[in-house]
């Protein structure tokens, strides 16, 4: 497609996250051309909300002249329809996280290495203003050498539905770990620079989404009880990299806390702590100027949706054909490898080296 054109785009999995993203396209160099679901009735209400057709397969989309596709179907899936858009010679952008399992993982990233398109993968907090201000003052050396990220992600009661796929393992992979803690992992990763991690200790739970008399206020899917849930709904590591950097994770779907979404990081220099979702950032320095004292500066961004933000650098990647600079498959891959790591932890109960 030449630089001037607007990309065009079609969406694979049309409820939940399908739905988001199409509805984020507005504003950005993107034109919504139609989506994909086995789902008769999700067809019909993505058309309805939409307005554009809808098709069964992958192949029918593509003969309506689209660019490219995001990838929203339950983790198992992604490696089916990410291979079958590189062959048809489409660029992809997959939800995260790149799978349901290392291997599919894997499988993923060597078909993107010999496809003559663009992939990104999903992970919009990268594009969050806040997150932007941490990195260009990392990369300005107002840190120092950052050593150490703490990584929250905790809801008091958020299990999207048991006995949906995302309690299923075989179809997601895993539960708090896998669904929101993976965003945690990527953006200390993301912070760090993606250093080399050499060792992972990790300790997933699964308290409260088996049990009978599950208390919650509020569910995003359906419930069919403690029978449809076989994931973890809560995670703790810690990983150590090769250049002495750590990243302390907290995660879960259901706690007896107060939730937090909140990064600390430590430099040598400065630190900073971020609440990722009311995006307040404040970076801590010590100083002796005049007298010694302490200094938190609260920093105010631009209100960003970063799922916009996320497809409008996937659309631009496709109009000039350079592929994006971050959000790449080869990080991704870094990050499956972290979580198979915690989960190989849990289940040997001492602590690993990636895979």
């Amino acid at each position: 497609m030449n630089a001037q054109s607007t990309a065009r785009l079609g969406v694979v999995g049309l409820g939940g996250w399908g739905s988001f993203h199409a509805a984020r396209m507005e504003g950005t160099d993107a034109t919504l051309v139609g989506g994909i679901d086995i789902d008769p009735a999700a067809r019909e209400r993505f058309e309805e909300r939409f307005g554009v057709p809808t098709h069964e397969n992958l192949d029918e989309l593509n003969e309506t002249g689209v660019d490219g596709v995001i990838i929203t179907t339950p983790n198992q899936y992604h490696e089916e329809q990410a291979v079958a858009a590189f062959e048809a010679g489409l660029d992809v952008l997959i939800e995260k996280p790149l799978a349901h399992t290392l291997d599919s993982a894997e499988r993923i990233v060597a078909a993107a290495a010999n496809a003559p398109g663009i992939c990104m993968v999903g992970f919009k907090n990268r594009f969050l203003p806040a997150v932007e201000v941490i990195k260009g003052y990392e990369r300005a050396g107002r840190f120092g050498e950052v050593t150490h990220v703490e990584a929250n992600y905790v809801r008091r009661r958020g299990i999207p539905g048991r006995g949906s796929w995302f309690t299923d393992r075989s179809s997601s992979g895993g539960g708090s770990l896998v669904d929101i803690g993976v965003h945690a992992i990527d953006l200390a990763l993301y912070v760090l620079d993606f250093p080399r991690v050499e060792t992972v200790l990790g300790r997933t739970r699964s308290e409260f989404g088996g049990r009978e008399d599950y208390t919650h206020l509020e569910m995003w899917g359906e419930d069919a009880g403690p029978d449809g849930f076989d994931v973890d709904d809560s995670t703790t590591a810690l990983l150590c990299c090769a250049d002495g950097q750590t990243v302390a994770l907290e995660c879960a779907w259901a706690a007896d806390r107060e939730p937090t979404d909140e990064f600390v990081i430590q430099g040598t220099e400065a630190g900073a702590t971020l609440d990722r979702g009311s995006e307040e950032l404040t970076i801590h320095e010590a100083r002796s100027v005049g007298a010694p004292h302490f200094v938190n500066a609260e920093i105010e961004t631009r209100d960003v949706n970063p799922i916009a933000a996320e497809q409008q650098a996937f659309a631009e990647a496709i109009r000039t054909g350079r592929p994006p600079e971050h959000n790449t498959p080869e990080q991704a891959l870094v990050v499956q490898r972290v979580l198979d790591a915690i989960q190989r932890s849990s289940e040997r109960g001492k602590a690993v080296g990636l895979e």
